[in-house]
């Protein structure tokens, strides 16, 4: 980015911010209760909006801020609807992040002293390559080059220490964080002061910290998990999950430097037992070994597609890849990957958890050529073959080959069949790869019975190497061959292949890619004993499916992303033992995981600002006088629940009313605003929880969930690491808080990543300082503005722009789409505005100019607050601009708004027409001269169109009626035109005019089918005329009907296009000059021609000599002696001696030949000579 040459029009935002937010937080101006009447809390009015409470390890950043805004944004507009706003927000400091880092430092500080002397990069380097030991072998994603989201938001440091110094920190700071307690005192003020600078509208009282910290907010997660227990939605017992051995303790999203999202997957393991005749390498390597001597040996391998496995021909090893053998719990042996096998250790196949018992390392061309014995396949003996695309990090690094349905199979297997040097490579016989053929297992319809090859043969795929060709392959087999296949085996003859696949599998379960717990330990799959949520129970599903029924999520790919997330979501483990957090009340050596303590605590912001009164601990006084002990689950349920009895407590009645009236008055939550990226955890948390606590009582569900996308700065992802990063803080002081916002709306809408981009924010301070300018200027000049009725051309035009305005940027934030309300209700409202200054050769009426200013502000509000209300304040508003009310919009005249584009439209035609005409000819010799500049223009408009338009047109429009608005191929439209006899002459021109008419139907609608237009086309130009003059500074237009033009204009021109013809008309040089003193106006040269008026020759001047502003005050004089007073000496302030005015009533006349002008005026005809005079009044 170029650097600011200053800084002014920012230091003056900034300004107006800093005493704007004072005067809110002296007035509280969104600190919102719960009405005490009974008309206002029965007939609600309310808007209750609810953002994930972002997680205090660090300064709030522009990816916060971003979904954050739409918040802030949906805030300000409800409330000029008149609603009752409320926006909490609260802060989130439960999980492992906080505690992790915290440990870090304090190992950190132990290992390198305090401030800590880290190892310089080489020895760092060193230490990362000395060899792990087997048990610890990590094999990590060579495919992977993308950095963690952790480590892109700290830069390159691999130390905290590091990270902690890049957020500003001393050395003597940093000590301190080493106390996990310290996180929670330090950021959460700061997330705090730096909303409070972007003029966030939350009402602070509501405001928390979570974790057992804050004694209120952990009675309410344990009123809520007893509530829960008790409503049999959580259970105990093993289940699989992400594990992090290193942490002894399930690994939640939230726990995670990479891997959000991940689940366990369901595989089915399939055992090849290896048989005889046994290889030399084999047996020589492998079997003779004294540890697997007298053991049943198995090559493992995981398949997502057990129904597959009847058309088994062999499987793939790869041959320079690691394997292990292994002894599972039963004594037999398992060679597979070690990853794999420490994922199994922890799902019960080894007879000690987490501990593989390896019996001996293998490489895989070791056992290439083995024969095997495989479940379910026809062929009894098979054989491992080689395939060196298999990656080590996916199932158990064995493969099975099914090439009747696989593409990837089918065409290995025909590679190492055409290739003889490849078999004798790897010492594989011809007898284990040539009898081999596809086995039909499953029939899909279009596909037969043997998709892989026929679906390859399609795609002329060669080898194994076509990759993107593979890919298409696969895409087309397996979708088609899950849902539709149908099976040819016995057994299962007849039946659906989704119907077969339970019967069919025993389990494997696997992760699906790398996950890093934030202690930076690879995470296995794991059966634990755990406390979970079962989100798996049918009832509490299809519930939840209900509830997502009636949630609006504006749009469908997040309604789709819900109802995939409900269909697969089954257990999730809401208990840990490491972290920050809140015990669990029944079992309190458990933690709850940082997504199960923050799924209903939208409730208790209802509550939050009685019980904590805006202290973030909930360690201050309670403005109720209430205590922590006191909050009873019989409270909490008098609270929450409207069925439940009053409590035995010694909290006073109106209290314990007040709190349940705040509840039951702002609940449910009108929309919850998140990235994209919570919809498969935390938003479907969401929806579950609030039917498990009020599942008789759809009224408390929530409302509507707005998802977006990710936050792209300058069209590249945030990272510190590149520098391309900003805070919250950082970005108001670069841009300011209004400027920062008005980017933010600009930056995007969709589920699609948005993109901040600088150049936006940085012209956003400009065109804002900009309004206010001009707002300052109108109200300083508002006696030169035109009174009077506003009822010119433009006025009503400019009236019903505005109106439109207002309508089109209603329903954009009322579906809180803010780029396109900020295109309508800022950029083309001032483009509005600006058209009309432009074309109001008469002045801009007072009346609409105030209306306009008033009405822009209000529609910029929602977006740039500060600014806005600084504007209201001008205007001589005294209330607050948050008091005030959405503009009420008027008619709006569809007609006239076209009729006005048209005449824009006109006008950037004829300026280029303009232009053609100036160009000058094309001339061998290169000496062409341009022609002279026209003076004058005659504009053709047509009543209708030319005959053969207008047969073409008559034709379309019948189409469109009897085919419901879709017109016919060009083929059919051409034979039908070719067969109208008067229409054969002008073919060559006729189908272009049909595709330029079927191409402004798409844009325009159907009234481009109109034989005529919907508005008087003459009458609009000539009421506009002078502009048009003006803007072409051209003399004199005339419109004219084309139907009094030669046949050229007549065929050119037709309704809503046009035609101008331009000429220049001789004329004989006069001299002007001003006799005034020390004004500034100098004499200057100007044509008279033939039936000039006076007024023609002051406009004239005026173009010539742009000082001249106010016309009426020109007084055009002429000599009494044409020939001597030229001559004479001008006398101070007897200018007018010697001199005669030109009336109105003159007209002057030309003599070419001759050079001269006359001068006729009542009856009267004088020679002027070659100088007129004009003053100035």
């Amino acid at each position: 980015m170029t650097e600011r040459k200053g800084t002014a029009k920012l230091d003056f935002l900034r300004k107006i911010e800093q005493e704007i937010q004072e005067k809110w937080e002296r007035e509280k101006t969104f600190e919102q209760d719960a009405p005490t009447t009974i008309g206002e809390s029965t007939n609600k009015n309310k808007y209750f909006v609810t953002f994930p409470y972002p997680y205090m390890n660090g300064r709030l950043h522009l990816g916060h801020t971003f979904s954050m805004s739409k918040c802030e944004f949906a805030v300000g507009y409800q409330s000029l609807k008149g609603k009752k706003c409320l926006f909490p927000f609260g802060l989130h400091c439960t999980g492992m992040p906080i505690k992790a880092c915290a440990d870090k430092l304090k190992r950190e500080m132990e290992l390198y002293g305090n401030p800590p002397q880290f190892p310089d990069e080489e020895e760092e380097e060193k230490e990362k390559e000395k060899p792990k030991t087997s048990d610890e072998i990590i094999i990590k994603d060579k495919a992977k080059g993308k950095k963690s989201k952790a480590v892109a938001k700290s830069g390159s440091s691999t130390f905290q220490w590091d990270i902690m110094r890049s957020l500003g920190l001393k050395d003597e700071e940093i000590t301190k964080f080493a106390s996990a307690e310290h996180w929670l005192e330090y950021f959460p003020p700061l997330a705090v002061k730096d909303l409070k600078q972007m003029g966030v509208k939350v009402d602070w009282r509501r405001s928390f910290i979570t974790t057992d910290v804050n004694p209120f907010y952990d009675s309410f997660v344990r009123w809520q998990f007893l509530t829960l227990k008790d409503r049999k939605k959580i259970k105990f017992g093993k289940r699989y999950t992400i594990y992090s051995p290193k942490d002894g303790q399930p690994c939640m999203d939230h726990d995670r430097q990479t891997g959000e999202g991940v689940g366990p997957q369901e595989y089915t393991l399939i055992k090849m037992k290896i048989v005889e005749p046994y290889t030399a390498k084999f047996k020589s390597k492998v079997f003779y070994s004294s540890a697997m001597k007298g053991k049943n040996i198995f090559l493992v391998a995981a398949t997502l597609r057990p129904e597959t496995m009847f058309g088994q021909t062999n499987c793939w090893v790869r041959p320079d890849m690691k394997y292990i053998a292994f002894e599972t719990s039963n004594g037999d042996i398992f060679i597979c990957t070690s990853r794999s096998a420490r994922n199994m250790s922890y799902q019960g196949f080894t007879k000690e958890n987490g501990v593989v018992p390896v019996v001996m390392e293998i490489l895989g061309q070791d056992i290439l050529g083995s024969a095997l014995s495989a479940p379910l396949t026809s062929y009894k003996i098979i054989y491992a073959l080689p395939m060196l695309t298999i990656k080590e990090d996916k199932g158990t690094g064995v493969v099975t080959s099914v090439p009747s349905d696989a593409p990837d199979d089918i065409a290995a297997l025909r590679d190492i069949k055409k290739k003889q040097a490849l078999r004798e490579k790897y010492g594989i016989e011809d007898k284990m790869v040539l009898p081999f053929e596809p086995v039909p297992i499953i029939e899909i319809p279009g596909y037969g019975n043997l998709s892989a090859p026929l679906v390859c043969d399609e795609l002329k795929i060669q080898s194994q190497n076509d990759k993107e060709k593979l890919a298409e392959a696969k895409e087309k087999v397996y979708l088609k061959g899950f849902y539709e296949g149908i099976m040819l085996v016995d057994g299962y003859k007849g039946q659906k292949v989704q119907d077969v696949k339970k019967p069919i599998q025993k389990r494997m379960v696997e992760r699906k890619r790398q996950v890093m717990s934030r202690s930076a330990d690879e995470c296995v799959v794991a059966l634990c004993d755990q406390w979970y949520l079962d989100y798996g129970d049918a009832e509490w599903k299809k519930q939840t499916k209900e509830a997502l029924k009636s949630l609006e999520t504006f749009c469908e790919e997040t309604r789709r992303n819900f109802e995939a997330t409900l269909d697969w979501l089954q257990e999730h483990a809401c208990s840990r033992t490491y972290g920050l957090g809140t015990r669990l009340p029944w079992d309190e050596q458990w933690l709850i995981e940082s997504l199960s303590d923050s799924t209903i605590y939208m409730a208790y912001y209802t509550v939050a600002h009685l019980l904590q009164g805006g202290v973030l601990n909930g360690q201050g006084a309670s403005p109720l006088g209430i205590r922590p002990d006191q909050m009873t689950r019989e409270v909490w349920d008098y609270i929450f629940f409207k069925t439940s009895p009053f409590p035995k407590s010694d909290i006073p009645k109106e209290h314990l009313q007040r709190l349940r009236r705040e509840f039951e008055y702002w609940y449910p939550v009108d929309v919850r605003v998140s990235g994209k990226d919570l919809v498969p955890n935390h938003l479907s948390y969401y929806l579950y929880n609030h039917v498990a606590m009020w599942p008789k009582d759809n009224g408390k569900w929530p409302q509507a969930a707005r998802a977006n996308g990710h936050l792209l700065l300058n069209s590249e992802k945030m990272s510190k690491s590149t520098g391309n990063f900003l805070t919250l803080s950082q970005a108001i002081d670069k841009f300011s808080a209004d400027g920062m916002r008005l980017a933010l709306a600009d930056a995007g809408d969709t589920v699609e990543d948005a993109n901040f981009v600088e150049t936006m924010a940085d012209a956003g301070i400009l065109r804002l300082y900009t309004w206010v300018e001009w707002v300052k200027e109108m109200i300083a000049n508002q006696n030169n503005l035109r009174t009077g009725p506003a009822d010119t051309f433009n006025d009503r035009v400019f009236a019903s722009e505005m109106n439109a305005g207002i309508l089109k940027t209603e329903q954009h934030y009322d579906r809180m789409m803010y780029k396109e309300a900020l295109k309508s209700g800022f950029f083309e409202f001032q483009a509005a505005k600006d058209k009309y200054r432009e074309l109001a050769i008469e002045g801009m009426h007072r009346d609409l100019v105030f209306q306009f200013i008033e009405r822009q502000t209000l529609l910029l509000a929602p977006i740039c607050p500060h600014l806005c209300e600084y504007t209201w304040s001008l205007l001589g508003k005294t209330s607050s601009l948050v008091k005030a009310s959405w503009p009420v919009a008027g008619p709006v005249d569809e007609i006239l708004i076209r009729s006005s584009q048209y005449l824009m439209e006109t006008a950037h035609d004829l300026r280029l027409r303009l232009k053609a005409y100036m160009m000058p000819p094309k001339s061998k010799k290169g000496d062409s001269k341009p022609p002279a500049k026209p003076s004058h223009c005659n504009i053709y408009v047509a009543k209708s169109y030319p005959a053969w338009q207008h047969s073409a047109l008559s034709l379309l429009g019948k189409h469109y009626k009897s085919n419901n608005g879709v017109l016919p191929d060009n083929k059919v439209i051409a034979s039908e035109l070719g067969a109208l006899p008067e229409l054969k002459k002008y073919m060559k021109r006729v189908m272009p005019f049909v595709a330029m008419i079927k191409e402004n139907l798409e844009k325009n609608g159907p009234r481009v089918l109109d034989l005529e237009l919907e508005f008087d086309e003459r009458a609009v130009l000539l009421e506009n005329l002078v502009y048009l003059t003006n803007s072409l500074e051209l003399e004199q237009m005339d419109v004219l009907f084309a139907s009094e033009a030669d046949d050229k204009v007549k065929e050119d021109c037709c309704p809503g296009k046009p035609f101008s013809v331009f000429r220049s008309e001789p004329g004989v040089s006069v001299s002007l000059v001003n006799p005034q003193p020390c004004n500034g106006l100098f004499s200057t040269k100007v044509d008279i021609r033939q039936g000039d008026s006076r007024d023609s020759i002051i406009r004239r001047l005026a173009k010539v000599n742009r000082l001249i502003k106010d016309l009426s005050r020109v007084k055009l004089m002429r000599y009494e002696d044409p020939l001597l007073g030229p001559r004479r000496v001008p006398v101070l302030g007897q200018e007018e001696r010697g001199k005669l005015p030109i009336s109105n009533k003159s007209v002057f006349s030309i003599n070419l030949e001759e050079k001269t002008v006359t001068l006729a005026d009542n009856g009267l005809t004088v020679n002027i000579g070659d100088t007129l005079v004009y003053l100035i009044n």
